[in-house]
């Protein structure tokens, strides 16, 4: 299936490994040419070499990407780099909203500025980036904001309640977004990553291993035998479904909250 992402631009956010390493590897893949933000330089750089790695399209296109370091919680940065994108590549037709995951915390008992520090990184940051390209992509009727979150928007997670909190807004969010901008031909969906093998899953395990004086190994194998599927997903497998909403082909997909999970939520 061709999914018409020759000749597009996608700006993904967290590009510089996990989950957003793999995404713009997937769009650079379909033809996007990509931009890849990352406040780690050296984590940018990998994704640039797996996707100048990619062979080229039948077309014989090869893959485009422009490195972007920065921090988002730097919400002055987000207009120049932006610029940057629109000179070096084209305006942004796709955004991949990827953050990095705070740190574990419970809901109680935490610092405010924890708390205000944790939302301008995970929500003011996403918001004020997704503001900026809204008009362009209006005004040439055609776009795509993709917001990746968590399952604990659907089943709260113990002991990650900034992400749990946070992640939830952008929920709020997104859905209302998507009414306000559909008739533009504007979409806007959340993706919601299960056990997906990645740094900071494994962290994760590692961290509820420590707590519990148990091996990152069988807590990895208890979360791998509670997913119907037993397996954690690849990165990939992820990433394949985010490609396919930035698609033309997903032009009637919007305000949708899509999990890719291997069955873990049983929630209907």
């Amino acid at each position: 299936m061709n999914l018409g992402l020759e000749n597009r631009v996608a700006l993904v956010l967290g590009a510089g490994g996990g989950l957003g390493r793999a995404i713009a590897v997937a769009l650079a893949r379909e033809g996007a040419s990509v931009a890849l933000a990352d406040i780690s330089a050296g984590a940018v750089t990998e994704t640039v070499a797996a996707i100048e790695a990619l062979p080229p399209r039948a077309s014989g296109q090869r893959p485009r990407s422009l490195s972007l370091v920065f921090d988002l919680a730097e919400t002055a940065a987000i207009g120049p780099q932006l610029a940057r994108i629109e000179r070096e590549l084209a305006p942004i037709d796709v955004l991949v909203n990827n953050t990095g995951g705070p740190p574990p915390a419970t809901a109680s008992g935490q610092d405010v500025a924890a708390w205000q520090r944790a939302f301008e990184m995970m929500v003011i940051s996403v918001i004020a980036v997704t503001d900026q390209v809204l008009p362009g992509m209006r005004a040439r009727r055609f776009g795509r904001v993709i917001t990746s979150t968590s399952s604990g928007v659907i089943a709260p997670i113990p002991n990650l309640a900034f992400s749990n909190a946070l992640r939830s807004a952008l929920l709020g969010w997104s859905k209302t977004l998507a009414t306000e901008v559909a008739a533009d031909g504007v979409t806007a969906n959340v993706v919601i990553p299960g056990r997906i093998a990645t740094a900071r899953t494994q962290f994760l395990d590692e961290q509820k291993a420590r707590r519990q004086n148990r091996s990152a190994e069988d807590i990895a194998m208890e979360s791998a035998n509670a997913i119907p599927l037993k397996r954690y997903g690849r990165p990939e497998e992820y990433a394949d479904a985010v490609a396919f909403l930035a698609s033309e082909r997903a032009s009637y997909i919007t305000g949708s909250v899509i999990r890719v999970d291997g069955g873990l939520l049983a929630n209907i």
